[in-house]
């Protein structure tokens, strides 16, 4: 039988994180497998012949693809192209939806099966692109298990995978070997996390020291730590610093060594409220958005909650206070009481983080393998 050749697309250094693995669980099975397309270093690293560097499709934010649009469309129309020449077994399209869905259907079109991998937020918001998945995807791999009903609801073929990060980050993270890494001491402990993007950290970091200070007049004895995105929301940080007297650890990246290391997290709604939730530390959510933003959101949004730990809880499991709601005194008040008890926030968590350790993978090697009939190699 001729080695198999799989084609991947990763946009972003999270999607090398889950392709990377995603390939060393298919040599596994077909050590002899050939892998082309698109990959960051870790791809690379398992044996991606990268066609051009990954990081020409990392665009963050209306305006930079605005600017790069012309370069974007055309390096996806030249994929295109050539993988319809090199007919893979398979495409796999690594999150980057506005990029990859497109390929997934002209691929789909050209008799090449696809597999799209992390789910947009189509459950959320601009629910008609599940007309576009179902008619370019023959697979969706799903890491969170609501995202999976939503699409057998809708005609998918779909699996919940399970996250990565619940199979690599331990279910009971070793609170005083961070701190002691951190040189922190015995007195409880408060991460703020206002977010990894300028825009957020301008509207949220005055607001969360200002929480802080509430927190610090309620618990003298608190301490804080903020891990860093980058250097730029360093500098950021700093200069919001400028004349505020806290007892604050700033750390360079690092968050999770942050999130294992403290007792309770006042968080921006995004990515990090799931890696809060796996290390089990009870959180209050926050989030402003520009008024106009928000507005036209709350129109467009479908769910009834904005954080990762209610969406997988299908409950209200965590606070969050969003636009005028999120004010000083009610973060405070809200997490004072975490400090103290956070059993029943921790208890939710603990069991979504059961249901999401799956061995992601391995579980997305074993459905892709099972769609192109092929399965362990000899």
């Amino acid at each position: 039988m001729a080695a198999l050749r799989i084609a991947l697309v990763a946009g972003e250094a999270s999607g090398d994180i889950l392709g990377s693995g995603l390939m060393r669980a298919i040599k596994a099975r077909h050590p002899d497998a050939q892998f082309i397309g698109i990959g960051g270093p870790l791809m690379e690293a398992e044996g991606m012949q990268s066609y051009f560097p990954m990081e020409r499709l990392s665009v963050m934010g209306l305006v930079e693809v605005l600017g790069r649009l012309k370069e974007l469309l055309a390096r996806r129309k030249w994929l295109i192209q050539t993988l319809i020449g090199e007919k893979p077994d398979v495409f796999i399209g690594i999150d980057a939806p506005d990029f990859t869905l497109t390929i997934e259907l002209k691929l789909r079109q050209a008799g090449i099966k696809t597999v799209h991998y992390v789910s947009p937020s189509v459950w959320a918001w601009r629910q008609k692109r599940v007309l576009k998945i179902r008619e370019g995807c023959d697979l969706m791999l799903t890491l969170l298990p609501f995202e999976a009903r939503f699409y057998e609801e809708k005609g998918v073929p779909v699996r919940f995978v399970g996250h990565p990060l619940a199979d690599t980050i331990p279910l009971d993270a070793d609170r005083q070997a961070a701190r002691a890494e951190l040189g922190l001491s015995d007195g409880p402990v408060v991460a703020l996390m206002p977010g990894s993007r300028g825009g957020e950290v301008g509207r949220l970091g005055a607001l969360f020291f200002d929480a802080a200070q509430r927190l610090l007049a309620e618990r003298p004895n608190l301490r804080f730590v903020l891990p860093c995105a980058s250097p730029q929301r360093r500098a950021q940080i700093e200069q919001l610093l400028v004349g505020r007297d806290l007892p604050l650890t700033l750390l360079d990246g690092r968050s999770h060594l942050a999130l294992a290391a403290c007792d309770a997290v006042l968080i921006a709604s995004g990515t990090a409220t799931l890696e809060a939730l796996l290390y089990k530390r009870p959180m209050v959510v926050a989030y402003r958005l520009a008024p106009l933003t928000y507005w036209i959101l709350k129109r467009m949004v479908k769910s009834p909650y904005v954080s990762l730990p209610n969406l997988l809880a299908q409950r209200l499991l965590v606070p969050e206070l969003l636009q005028d709601a999120a004010t000083p005194d009610a973060l405070a008040q809200t997490l004072l009481p975490l400090l103290d008890n956070g059993a029943a926030q921790t208890a939710g968590f603990d069991a979504i983080h059961r249901t999401l350790r799956r061995d992601a993978s391995n579980q997305a090697a074993e459905a892709v393998l099972s769609l192109i009939g092929a399965g362990p190699s000899r």
